[in-house]
């Protein structure tokens, strides 16, 4: 058992590392995809968000989300009354008795990196125009308050998951929560400067470094295999070994859909194979997956890849040509609208009701909406949060951070 123990620790440990480095993808695709007066901004804006989703989980985000693991030691002993800073633990409590398939520590930090994760989403979309320090006050009430608490409803032992509503590794849980705090902050931000004409077009406002983006999304994709993969908790008995195996297939394969279908809708839209809206459809098939990877066959995951990138393509233009909406990176469509289908494609593999799905839908949207659209407007009305027009022009780089990404512009 103690070699069981060990194996599925250690799992968990590498899972959670893969997932840490999505936060790196993030941050290389959001630098690519910014404008190169910005790159700066939203490189320290990304290193920020992480650091602070780790410390207010650890302070009170955990025990909101799993009350019953409260107990923690090593973690957290009780709420608000200590950062933890006690590592002991009984040697005789290891083992059978512990109570636990891996360590509680293992366990606190696979789950602690899932929440930057939804923070990053919110990065995203906000770039080139939301300031520094509001963003980071607005990165504490999420982290700390709404994520964890829309959380528990799902792994913590909430109503979602006693109701029947299934979310394996976080469709909705994490990307849609994110994607839906990002609009309630677009909403109150407003798009960028000269993003849109008075006229009502849309203005192109190219990225800094395209082969950085790309570089993002493959460590995204490559991180996934922990974000999903790592969802199956434990590896060291033959069941979960081929569980764990069909979810790194599963999830490599939606990604490879993805990518296909978005490429085809561009050349058949366009003529041209837009690598952005490539990059959105890997993305997208592994939003899509992400609900249920371990029930598919890799023939059904590639499909679900491919509604997921045919989706994000028109989601992206939507947003952006009828709504008005700034996005820079498509984060709201490839992680929220996506994530919904996601969601609802779960049932078509499982015994999952799509009342129970939509529900959670609902639920976890709405919430995480109306409390991100409160707080920001909270933390607005004594602290502006957009950057003015001439600070944009001159680039957040210089107004916010002092040096800048690219000199040599």
């Amino acid at each position: 058992m103690e070699i069981a123990f060990s194996l599925d620790t250690l799992y968990a440990v590498l899972c959670g590392a893969l997932v840490m480095f999505m936060a790196a993808g993030f941050t290389m695709l959001e630098a690519g995809l910014v404008q190169k007066k910005d790159v700066s901004e939203i490189v320290t804006k990304n290193i920020g968000l992480y650091a602070i989703a780790c410390i207010m989980y650890l302070v009170c985000g955990f025990v909101l989300m799993y009350p019953a693991g409260a107990y923690i030691e090593g973690i957290l002993p009780a709420f608000g009354t200590s950062l933890g800073l006690s590592t002991a633990l009984p040697l005789e409590e290891i083992g059978m008795e512990y109570g636990m398939d891996y360590s509680q520590q293992a366990d606190f930090f696979f789950q602690v990196v899932f929440v930057a994760t939804a923070m990053s989403i919110v990065s995203g979309a906000v770039a080139g125009r939301m300031k520094l320090l509001p963003f980071f006050l607005f990165a504490v009430v999420l982290t700390g308050f709404i994520y964890p608490i829309q959380g528990y409803w799902n792994w913590g032992g909430g109503f979602l998951s006693t109701m029947g509503y299934s979310d394996y590794a976080g469709s909705g849980t994490v990307h849609l929560a994110g994607a839906a705090a990002a609009l309630a902050v677009v909403l109150v931000l407003g798009p960028r400067k000269d993003k849109f004409s008075k006229d009502g077009r849309s203005n192109p406002l190219p990225g800094s470094n395209i082969p950085l983006a790309a570089l993002g999304v493959w460590i995204l994709w490559l991180g996934w295999f922990g974000f999903n993969g790592g969802s199956e908790l434990v590896v060291s008995n033959e069941a979960s070994a081929i569980a764990v195996s069909q979810v790194f297939l599963n999830t490599n394969m939606a990604a490879s859909g993805g990518v296909v279908a978005a490429i085809l809708m561009s050349l058949f839209r366009t003529g041209k194979m837009d690598v952005t809206m490539a990059m959105n459809g890997a993305i997208a098939g592994l939003v899509a997956i992400t609900a249920g990877p371990s029930a598919p066959s890799a023939g059904a995951a590639t499909l679900i890849g491919v509604a997921g990138g045919i989706l994000v393509y028109f989601s992206i233009i939507f947003f952006d040509k009828t709504l008005k909406l700034d996005d820079p990176v498509g984060a709201i469509s490839a992680h929220g609208v996506v994530g919904m289908l996601g969601l609802l494609v779960v049932p078509f593999t499982s015994d999952t009701s799509f009342i129970h799905q939509f529900i959670g839908i609902f639920a976890i949207a709405g919430f995480s909406f109306v409390t991100s659209y409160i707080a920001i407007k909270v933390i607005n009305a004594f602290m502006p949060i957009r950057a003015t027009d001439e600070e944009q022009e001159a680039g957040l780089d210089y107004a916010e951070i002092g040096v800048e990404a690219y000199p040599e512009f």
